[in-house]
């Protein structure tokens, strides 16, 4: 099958991913145009009677599975998930990401971390050698002393630029700021994602180094799988 749109690819991947879910499975729901298709091919599974309980990574993913029928549970409720199904904006051949142009990166950081599987959704675009190569690094921010925190993270080689949203600062579901740091080169994905994680301020950041166990890209030709 020619999948010949973008949004085709992203479809195809996200249902590539779907096919992971086995009934009985606490699935953690990324948040993105990607990720919306996997939820609509799961809401379309409860309807049948496919038993799932999904963990939310947005509001705006917990209204779509509130709406689609899936039964929703917190990471509070539910610590341990079986599968975390989620896009990426980059994915480099070690299969590290860069997340969060959403805006979601803090949730969906904290949902893979307690699931068995990550499972990653993405049309061929977002395949890159290096990150940082097309999207910035999301790094979100508390409002209090910001500037500080941007600073530092123009420290360690970026060029940051505070998120804005119809001439507002953008904010997260958690009521933070986002910096977009672009940095000239990353090297080392892991060394950079520690160094940031250490700013006064920072909440988190959107390299996801050694997350995904699996990513399913989907480019004209079809869907290829690809494991760490």
């Amino acid at each position: 099958m020619t999948l010949a749109g973008v949004d085709e690819q992203k479809k195809a991947a996200a249902e590539a991913a779907v096919g992971l879910v086995t009934e009985g499975m606490v699935v953690g729901l990324g948040t993105g145009s990607t990720a919306r298709y996997a939820i609509l091919k799961l809401g379309e599974l409860a309807r049948d009677g496919f038993e799932i309980r999904g963990v939310p990574t947005s509001v705006a993913t917990a209204s779509l599975a509130k709406d689609l029928g899936i039964p929703l549970v917190s990471l509070d409720e539910c610590p341990r998930l079986n599968l975390t199904i989620d896009g990426a904006d980059e994915v480099d051949p070690r299969l590290d990401m860069i997340k969060g142009m959403g805006g979601a990166l803090f949730r969906e950081k904290l949902v893979a971390a307690a699931s068995a599987e990550v499972a990653i959704a993405v049309d061929a675009s977002k395949l890159v050698q290096r990150l940082g190569s097309r999207v910035p690094v999301p790094v979100e921010v508390h409002p209090f002393g910001w500037k500080v925190a941007k600073e530092r993270v123009e420290s360690l080689g970026a060029v940051a630029e505070l998120r804005m949203v119809g001439g507002e600062r953008y904010r997260t579901d958690n009521e933070n700021y986002i910096l977009d740091a672009r940095f000239h080169a990353i090297r080392d994905a892991g060394k950079l994602e520690r160094d940031l994680s250490v700013v006064p301020g920072v909440v988190e950041n959107g390299l996801f180094v050694g997350v995904a166990s699996i990513v399913f890209a989907a480019d004209s030709n079809g869907v290829k799988t690809l494991r760490r």
